[in-house]
């Protein structure tokens, strides 16, 4: 074996081996619970748009968390995205589970971060693209926090609470996603990857608290996820679905979108809207400048918002934005119309105002 091949199996026994220990009750210091209605600022959510995959950011008080990062080819718009933002360095990385289309851009961001944590399942897997995460992981000596449900974590006034995975799911990686409750003064918000009925049901018997403002619907849409047992105990007034254009695989399918409308659930998806992005004040959540699918109930149609577009640079901003105040008059142009309309005509939103 060449001295370069022994380095990399040393550096993958080595994560192995933290996973192992881990497993075998090593002690993780644990941050203590916030006090309930702590909240100072506002919270940020953004699931960014990575196509069939997942990615969320979620920010609060100059503090950063990463959920996924989309497949490979993700990693370097996951990484410009998170820099827009202003991220010098995440306090937690998770990867959900081991799966390409939400692991695959995480040893780019691994990169191009200073981390905290790293919290990932103890469910290996042979691929390439994981192998390079753990290759990731060693070379730059972090070490990965198994999650143990119950466990809280605090992000700035924030905190979160690990649900899932409960316990072993054999080679079903999709319910080795971990689940995670993140709580913010009153809002709350619940992510858990792919985590598919068979975890759903044992978050429940579980008996942890699920209710959420805004539900991360798991899998992308997918019908295997989101039994609607587990949706009525969440009782989500937002669920948030992150797929790609016309993927293969029909996400998000029709029965969930007919459970989500049934429910009176405010349904946005990133294949018709792009980023999404949700603002907490700790008693509120909004989504600014974004409508639910981008539809009306009444019309049926794109609902239409007003935009500031710079004739010179090709992009378009709210009208409040501080971009369309100290454009110049020449180069501004007003428009009425949905956001995918303006992008249709050759616009770029702004990633300030309108990431």
């Amino acid at each position: 074996m060449t001295g370069k091949f022994c380095k990399r199996l040393a550096a993958v026994a080595a994560v192995f081996l933290v996973l192992l220990l881990a497993g075998c009750g090593v002690e993780i210091k644990v941050s203590s619970p916030l006090t309930e209605g702590k909240a100072e600022g506002n919270l940020k959510v953004h699931f960014i748009d990575v196509g069939q995959g997942d990615s969320t950011l979620i920010e609060q008080n100059g503090h950063f968390m990463l959920i996924d990062a989309g497949e490979r080819d993700q990693g370097e718009g996951v990484v410009s995205y998170l820099k827009k933002q202003g991220v010098k360095k995440l306090d937690y990385v998770v990867g959900t589970h081991p799966h390409s289309d939400h692991i695959g851009g995480l040893a780019e961001v691994l990169r191009a971060f200073d981390v905290g944590r790293v919290i990932m399942p103890a469910k290996e897997h042979t691929t390439k693209t994981y192998e390079n995460l753990l290759d990731e992981i060693a070379g730059q000596n972090l070490k990965i926090t198994l999650p143990k449900v119950g466990n809280t974590y605090e992000l700035g006034d924030s905190s979160f609470q690990i649900i899932a995975p409960v316990r072993d799911y054999g080679d079903n990686l999709n319910n080795w996603s971990v689940g995670i409750r993140l709580t913010y003064g009153e809002n709350r918000f619940v992510f858990c990857g792919d985590a598919e009925k068979e975890a759903e049901e044992d978050m429940i018997s579980n008996g942890l608290d699920l209710k959420a403002d805004v539900l991360k619907v798991s899998h992308h849409g997918s019908s295997t996820s989101s039994s609607g047992r587990f949706v009525d105990l969440v009782d989500p007034d937002y669920g948030i679905i992150s797929c790609g254009k016309n993927n293969d695989y029909g996400h998000p399918h029709k029965e969930i979108r007919a459970m989500l409308k049934e429910r009176n659930i405010k349904s946005f998806r990133t294949d018709e809207l792009g980023t999404i992005v949700a603002v907490s004040d700790g008693k509120t959540v909004t989504f600014p400048g974004q409508d639910p699918g981008g539809v009306t109930e009444k019309e049926g149609k794109p609902e239409a918002q007003e935009y500031v577009i710079n004739t010179n640079t090709g992009k378009f901003h709210f009208p409040d934005c501080k971009s369309a105040a100290s454009m110049k008059k020449e180069n501004k142009k007003t428009y009425a119309g949905a956001r995918e309309d303006m992008i249709k005509m050759g616009y770029e939103p702004c990633q300030i105002c309108n990431p």
